[in-house]
């Protein structure tokens, strides 16, 4: 038991890393090949943040932990409008000066809510593809809004976070993105083998693991985006990066699990699912309010994840 769980840390330490190693790295690679910066914050930086979250799905899917895959993407998609935004607007209130609440926002509940309508019907082939070219749609209105306003400040704000102005070798960045890549894979594995024997030998719900540890490991890059831009007074990137991770967790994670379970039914608790919608709902009101996310939001935003762990822990058998 102390085995699996000293290597089950050691797969989301590895896993966090890596993680934040492959977005910077894709980031200016990207950018050092001559991308729009509004692909790279749309692309790049939403795919990047969430790699933890598909290959971590991916990998217990295809090991036959439908369950843990599909609540891994579920919880991670809470933590990241409760727990994580909530941390991002206790050092100072979060303000939005980019369009996402009008453009970002809706369609990232959108997803939310395809995802969830999803999981309620069953993850399955067909539910692979509907949710794959719904991700497809996505990106184009995505790239679209953001070429349609190339000042936004959430354009200028993913520039500042991965450093542009630096003028990165290509050498260098290309290798950090194929180790990051690497790191991310390796400790996808080492979590989802060890936490999942761990559970089992635990009698813990494969559900009460992926809602809780395997959801909050994945969502440690976009914690860690989210502090650093944070400090640089990046709200838009904050907000942005959290909204894109869940957009991408949804359709490009749902269909993974839907192409990998191999038509197997998940049992994530319908009440979880509700929340899952209902909180991202919450946390984009609460944001366009007044353009903004006050400290006083911030802490609701955290007692509400803390609310949420005795439904978490009663998801189990």
């Amino acid at each position: 038991m102390l085995v699996l769980a000293i290597l089950s840390v050691i797969g989301l330490v590895v896993l966090a890393l890596a993680a934040d190693h492959l977005v910077i790295g894709a980031g200016r690679l990207a950018g050092r090949l001559g991308v729009q910066p509004v692909i790279v914050g749309v692309v790049v930086i939403g795919f990047g943040t969430s790699a933890p979250e598909l290959v971590v799905a991916a990998t217990a899917a295809a090991r036959g932990h439908t369950d843990l895959a599909a609540a891994s993407l579920v919880g991670s998609n809470i933590v990241n409008m409760t727990l994580i935004l909530g941390v991002g607007g206790l050092t100072a209130a979060l303000a939005v000066r980019s369009s996402i609440l009008r453009r970002e926002a809706p369609l990232s509940l959108a997803a939310v809510t395809a995802f969830a309508v999803a999981l309620t019907y069953g993850l399955g082939p067909v539910t692979g593809v509907l949710l794959t070219l719904a991700m497809v749609a996505s990106v184009v209105m995505l790239l679209r809004f953001a070429r349609a306003d190339p000042r936004d400040a959430l354009v200028a704000e993913t520039t500042d976070h991965l450093g542009a102005a630096i003028r990165p070798r290509l050498v260098v960045e290309a290798a950090r993105t194929i180790v990051g890549l690497g790191g991310t894979l390796l400790g996808a594995q080492l979590l989802v083998a060890n936490v999942s024997e761990l559970a089992i030998r635990a009698g813990v719900s494969s559900q009460v693991v992926g809602f809780t540890l395997v959801a909050l490991g994945t969502s440690l890059p976009e914690l860690v985006t989210s502090v650093q831009a944070q400090r640089r007074g990046d709200g838009d990137l904050v907000i942005g990066n959290l909204l894109g991770s869940n957009l991408v967790n949804s359709l490009v994670g749902g269909a993974v699990v839907a192409f990998s379970s191999g038509g197997v039914p998940s049992a994530v608790a319908p009440a979880l699912v509700v929340a899952m919608v209902g909180i991202s709902g919450i946390s984009w009101g609460l944001l366009a309010r007044g353009s903004r996310l006050s400290r006083r939001e911030s802490v609701l935003l955290l007692v509400l994840y803390g609310a949420l762990l005795p439904l978490i822990v009663s998801a189990g058998p």
